[in-house]
């Protein structure tokens, strides 16, 4: 007789690694964090908000993940450690429970025009393989489709190595095979450079000839020149051929300039290196402005801009050639990979389905795998960058993401939600820093800092649910509610701006009437046609001011005064009440501190642990020699000037001894835009994107400008901060301007006067006007997804 066992229905004693449920941060000072201390639960989804500066990205990327990376770093070989960037370790007493992080931030794709969207995603290197698979005719190995390998034959003597005796054989003609066309080397186009662009032949050099950005005769070139024996003073339209020659297309050549072994080369190989290897769309707006102008781009006539040779593009699968597929859209392409029945090679063909199917679902199926990556939108970079995160085995690892509903419509935010989750589930550890309430809503613990931002912020104001924040009071909790009413009355447009048979990208014939005199808001879903629209037929005519996304460059030494050009002013004030040269009042010039060439710290190098940078000793920190800090201006030094907040900056400069009117014009558009906690001397490397977003709407307000282009100006903008935007946005158009904005936010479209919204899809669906006029008629026709989302935002 047997009894049955009855089973054991105890809970289990907790095993002790369920304990370390948690990323414990005990006194954070990152920045401007004040101390800080919380616990993030791990496996869940924590957003982090708070006003633009307050430190999120302080506490989330400088503190949380830069801790885990370096860790990460130091369980490599001290040798390997040598060929990796040395991180410091953050200025924090704590972290315990750290995973190991990964980044997906907004800095776009690299410039390289030589990397696509298809070289960026693995999406090339599958139909490569696929292609020497199952392409007829068979012509190699996958590098015959490469567009970025020559083709390279050799003759010779070839040894191999064999059982510790040498084998040697001659070889005759042997091919290495590659994709790249010869004609335009991969590039997909041939440049004419038009020399009358280059040089006003009716002046010398030394009169300023030249006019292509950053070619000063008072730096290095103007030695360069001079030492290879150009005449400095003679104007141009009198050299000789073999000086113009010289000039232009000099071969290099090593020369001496004050002691120092300098390179010599022509101006046009010059430019073809630093400016035509890059991506135009990605060089600096003024870099871009002159490339335009001077250099025409036309197709390589060998390969028809495919980049690829003949060879390549003969070799086809169903008809189509490598090419071709790269060219569709990608959502076009899935459904061309689903029909290809191939079972020797269905393990590729499941791999590359999933990667197109993964571009779909994160919504940038309007795409193609030959778009060049360095035209990709801060947002649009940030979601290539998840795709190879979606299908990844890797659990229990936290991803951290800095604003993912960047140039994202409403409608897309609910499917980027459903990926957040979808991360989440699968027990990793999802921290979010985000503004827009519909990402807030989906958090299962909220992080919100402030109270203010920089030295009014870097405490954490509250910790806990989204229900708990709404009640909080903070300023996050009570602007989460927030919605910006209809404009009871719209103004009248004093003219119209013609935009006839535009067809970039994907546009199709697009004729629309853009209303000067007012604000107008161009909206749709991703991919639809706004950038191409505005970009492609607005930006490009006289008088139109573009502040666009690109991010702004500068070092640790560069700050809120020099990007602005404040400095200028407030050195050559100092230098007038003090009778001295304004070069004194530089950091990067003759007033720096010796000991620390004006950075203001000392890197120790401590050979493969991490360099420690530590305040100088002499200057304190404050970057100038002593004997400069004993000049004052209206009872100031530099230094202490440099430290000031925009804020009280602005009323120092504005009456008194101190008075200076271009220095206060310069601080009023900083406060303007939101950045009168800002210090002048903060170095641009801490800032966070809003402000570089901001901080670059501001230089450009300075322009001379009939119509204003800004794209996407909520960009890291806190929900309280968007009202100052829009008040912003009609100081502009009631001084006569006007402003066109690409948004996706619900509160700039609802305060328009005048909507045009793109659609009804992404890519080939969209590229046609879906609704034009007042937001009062969109909400009342709720036509298309736009008019649904913004009816439901005003509660219409």
């Amino acid at each position: 007789m047997s009894t049955a066992t009855a089973p054991d229905t105890r809970t289990p004693a907790s095993h002790p690694a369920d304990r370390h449920d948690l990323i414990r941060v005990l006194g954070a000072r990152v920045n401007n964090l004040r101390d800080v201390s919380l616990e993030i639960p791990k496996r869940r989804l924590t957003v982090f908000t708070g006003v633009s500066g307050s430190g999120k990205s302080s506490l989330v990327f400088d503190t949380v993940a830069a801790e885990s990376r370096r860790l990460i770093n130091e369980t490599y070989s001290a040798f390997l450690q040598g060929f990796m960037p040395t991180l410091a370790r953050p200025d924090v007493d704590l972290l315990d429970g750290l995973t190991t992080a990964i980044l997906v931030d907004q800095e776009r794709m690299g410039a390289n025009p030589r990397s696509t969207v298809g070289t960026a995603t693995d999406a090339n290197a599958m139909l490569r393989i696929l292609f020497s698979r199952l392409g007829t005719p068979h012509i190699g190995p996958p590098t015959a489709f490469s567009f970025n390998v020559p083709t390279r034959k050799a003759s010779g003597v070839m040894s191999t190595e064999k059982g510790g005796r040498v084998e040697k054989a001659v070889v005759r003609d042997a091919v290495y095979l590659g994709g790249m066309c010869p004609r335009c080397e991969g590039m997909g186009s041939i440049s004419d450079i038009d020399r009358s662009a280059l040089y006003d032949d009716a002046r010398s050099l030394n009169e300023g000839a030249l006019t292509v950005p950053g070619y000063s005769m008072d730096g290095w070139y103007g030695r360069l020149f001079s030492g290879v024996g150009l005449d400095m003073d003679k104007p141009i339209r009198d050299y000789s051929a073999d000086e113009l020659h010289t000039l232009l297309h000099g071969e290099p050549t090593k020369i001496k300039v004050e002691g120092v072994n300098l390179t010599y080369e022509g101006l046009v190989p010059r430019i073809q290196k630093s400016m035509l290897s890059k991506d135009v769309d990605a060089l600096q707006p003024h870099v871009r402005r002159f490339v335009q102008r001077a250099v025409t781009f036309t197709p390589c006539p060998d390969c028809g801009g495919t980049r690829l040779t003949r060879e390549a593009l003969g070799s086809r699968i169903r008809g189509a050639n490598i090419a071709d597929l790269c060219a569709m859209q990608i959502s076009d392409l899935a459904g061309w990979a689903r029909e290809l029945d191939e079972p020797s090679v269905a393990p590729l063909l499941a791999g590359l389905q999933h990667l197109l199917d993964s571009f779909t679902g994160i919504g940038l199926g309007y795409l193609s795998l030959d778009r060049p990556a360095g035209t990709l939108s801060g947002g649009e970079a940030q979601r290539t960058k998840m795709i190879r995160h979606l299908g990844s085995s890797l659990t229990d690892v936290t991803y951290v993401f800095d604003e993912p509903s960047i140039g994202l419509h409403p409608h897309d935010i609910e499917r980027m939600n459903g990926l957040l989750l979808q991360l989440r589930d699968k027990g990793n550890t999802v921290l979010v820093v985000e503004h827009k309430p519909e990402m807030i809503a989906i958090a299962d613990h909220v992080v919100d800092l402030g109270p203010g931002a920089g030295s009014g912020g870097g405490e954490v104001v509250f910790e806990g649910t989204v229900a708990g924040l709404r009640a909080s009071g903070t300023l996050t909790g009570r602007h989460l509610d927030d919605r910006t009413a209809l404009r009871p009355s719209v103004r009248t447009p004093t003219g119209v701006l013609e935009v006839r048979g535009a067809r970039t990208h994907n546009l199709r014939d697009v004729d629309v009437d853009i209303p000067l005199g007012v604000l107008v808001v161009v909206t749709g879903v991703a991919g639809s046609g706004k950038s191409s629209l505005v970009h492609g037929s607005v930006a490009p005519r006289d008088g139109v001011v573009v502040v666009d996304q690109g991010a702004i460059r500068g070092s640790r030494r560069s700050n809120p005064a020099t990007y602005t050009g404040l400095l200028e002013p407030v050195r050559k004030a100092f230098a007038k009440a003090n009778g001295v040269k304004p070069a004194l009042f530089s950091a990067n010039s003759e007033g720096a501190c010796p000991t620390c060439n004006g950075a203001g710290v000392v890197f120790t190098d401590l050979g493969v642990m991490a360099t420690v940078e530590s305040p100088c000793e002499e200057c304190e920190g404050r970057r100038f020699q002593a004997a400069v800090l004993e000049y004052t201006l209206g009872g100031k030094d530099i230094a202490e000037v440099l430290a000031m907040p925009v804020t009280e900056a602005r009323a120092f400069f504005a009456a008194g001894e101190a008075r200076t009117p271009a220095a206060h014009a310069i601080l009023d558009r900083l406060a303007d835009v939101g950045l009168g906690y800002l210090t002048l001397g903060q170095p641009l490397t801490t800032l966070s994107g809003g402000e570089r977003q901001r901080l670059k709407l501001a230089t450009q307000m300075a322009e001379g400008g009939d119509v204003y282009v800004l794209d996407e100006p909520t960009t890291g903008l806190h929900l309280a901060d968007v009202e100052q935007l829009l008040g912003l946005l009609d100081r502009l158009v009631d001084a006569g301007r006007s402003v066109v904005v690409i948004e996706h936010h619900q509160a700039v479209m609802a305060h328009a006067d005048w909507l045009i919204d793109l659609g009804p899809g992404a890519g080939h669906d969209g590229g046609r006007v879906v609704f034009e006029g007042t937001p009062a008629d969109l909400v009342a026709a709720r036509a298309g997804l736009t008019g649904e989302h913004l009816a439901a935002y005003v509660r219409a």
